[in-house]
């Protein structure tokens, strides 16, 4: 049998003009690291090949200069689809200064696009992006003026609204896998997840195009156990072994047993974090956690919840989740985002995202970087940056209860915690409660005529968001509500009686939580 194993620089010459790539990755988890390095190096010295359209969901890389960042060069690119830019800010750079045409689509979209893809379909049939600014009356997610055709439409259908995302051909898939033999059979056992690799090669073939697989070792021919096997032979053109250093398991880690389930870590080995206001925001968001309850943790200070679930031994009596496919276990952050210590389960992406649409999620912690006085948030474009929307809008319109979590202003911000009160040493130079956001990725409007519970988490107060607006239902001790908390906002919120923020949260050492036995439909307080 002929083999398939080649060169990356092999592998990236089969790479046309004009033609659309799309990677496989979430931040440093299976990202073909070797495979965009290579096809970096094509263009850098032969200046071949351009224009090309590049699709990615959830941004595989480093925020610096890794991953698809390697390909922010004027000419090799003519488009860009993507669900997260903060990873790859020099793509969002090029965006936002619109030497290319970009779109930002919701994470879970563009995994089920991928599907839809597969399945030969032209459309996609979703009410994800309603009322944001992904909903064609409000831009359909384009993030420049010289992107100019219409990727998502609106349509009525049986009486509601829904949005149409258009399919498109891929043309080359860049995938990632651990072991593969000579005819193109991919394992993934050293993977922190399997994302949509099975599918994108799918998708890939059946648009007539071709899939690159990078792995760490080769197998003899048929020596590899049928149910291991990730994605068939038939479906892999080609399989290019990757050095080390392009193989890391994620940015942070070059190798976690835990991450990928081949060992279980034991449970005591989560670090403890100082007492800040990352962590005053992370303690006062677990007393939200039900027992019994799935939750989904976003990037940012939901991150560090599962490090205070930990710390109060209670990670057992919850299922936390990410958005990349990891069920339980100890979801983890920054650079090893995307991967979990000891998770009970791996799904594929895509059906991480089939779970979250069809509401299987109890709970949600999210990230807010501004919001305004309707209740709408932005996390996609503010400041001068376009992290992008990731997962962010198919989670927070589809999850019956929302946390938001963060710190109250933003810049520059120094608090002190002392004798269980909260000082405001130096405020924070930017205002992240504002009248009017300046993109809308969780329509305030959209949420208050459902029957989602919202509330606002930050050091210093808990918000929540009812249908007559917001309404201050908690301020932390120390904390005076006209000098530190309206003098800092763009509006006023509903003040009728604010109770005092648990003492437990300003205190050294455990809260107590595991101490709390409820049902999953009570609070633990």
């Amino acid at each position: 049998m002929k083999t398939k194993i080649c060169s990356a620089a092999e592998a990236v010459a089969m790479i046309r003009p004009g033609n659309t790539v799309v990677s496989s990755g979430f931040v440093g988890v299976g990202t073909p690291e070797a495979l965009i390095a290579a096809l970096e190096k094509r263009f850098l010295e032969t200046g071949e090949p351009r224009d090309l359209t590049l699709v990615f969901a959830a941004a595989p890389g480093d925020g610096e200069d890794k991953g698809l960042n390697r390909l922010a060069h004027d000419g090799l690119l003519k488009c860009l689809i993507g669900g997260h830019y903060k990873p790859v800010p020099k793509l969002a750079e090029l965006a936002l200064s619109g030497k290319c045409e970009a779109y930002n689509l919701p994470l879970g979209v563009i995994s089920h696009l991928y599907r839809e893809i597969a399945g030969g379909k032209p459309w996609l049939l979703s009410k994800v992006g309603l009322g944001t600014f992904i909903d064609p009356r409000n831009g359909g997610g384009k993030m420049n003026c010289k992107t100019t055709e219409d990727l998502v439409e609106l349509r009525e259908f049986e009486g509601e609204e829904w949005l149409f995302y258009k399919t498109f051909p891929i043309d080359v898939a860049f995938l990632r896998g651990t072991t593969a033999d000579p005819s193109g059979k991919v394992t993934m056992e050293k993977e922190a997840a399997t994302l949509d690799n099975l599918l994108l090669a799918m998708a890939a073939k059946a648009s007539g195009g071709i899939v690159i697989v990078q792995v760490e070792r080769i197998a003899s021919a048929g020596s590899l156990h049928s149910r291991d096997i990730e994605i068939p032979g038939h479906l892999v053109d080609y399989v290019v072994v990757a050095q080390p250093e392009y193989h890391m398991q994620t940015y942070a880690t070059h190798y976690n047993v835990a991450f990928s389930g081949e060992f279980r870590a034991p449970p005591d080995s989560a670090p403890s974090m100082k007492l800040d206001e990352r962590k005053i925001i992370a303690r006062r968001a677990a007393y939200e956690l039900r027992m019994g309850s799935v939750v989904n943790l976003g990037i940012g200070i939901p991150e560090v919840i599962a490090t205070v679930a930990a710390e109060e031994n209670i990670i057992g009596s919850v299922t936390l989740t990410t958005e990349a496919g990891s069920i339980g276990g100890v979801p983890q952050g920054r650079l090893d985002f995307g991967a979990a210590i000891n998770p009970e389960a791996i799904l594929d992406q895509n059906q991480m995202f089939d779970l979250i649409d069809g509401g299987g999620l109890d709970k949600a912690f999210l990230g807010l970087g501004e919001a305004d006085a309707q209740g709408n948030v932005n996390v996609s474009k503010f400041g001068g940056g376009f992290p992008g929307a990731g997962g962010f809008i198919n989670i927070s319109q589809n999850t019956p209860r929302l946390v938001f979590c963060s710190m109250f202003t933003a810049g520059g911000l120094v608090t002190e915690v002392k004798d269980g009160k909260l000082t405001i040493l130096q405020e924070g130079r930017h205002m992240k409660f504002v009248e009017e956001v300046e993109q809308i990725t969780f329509s305030g409007k959209y949420a208050r005529e459902g029957t989602q519970t919202v509330l606002f988490v930050t050091e210093r107060c808990v918000f929540s968001l009812s249908p007559e607006g917001w309404e201050l239902i908690e301020v932390a001790p120390g904390i005076d509500i006209e000098r530190d908390i309206l003098a800092h906002m763009k509006f006023r919120p509903i003040i009728r009686k604010p109770r005092e923020m648990a003492a437990a949260i300003f205190n050294e050492g455990p809260m107590g939580l595991s101490k709390f036995h409820p049902t999953p439909r009570n609070p633990i307080i």
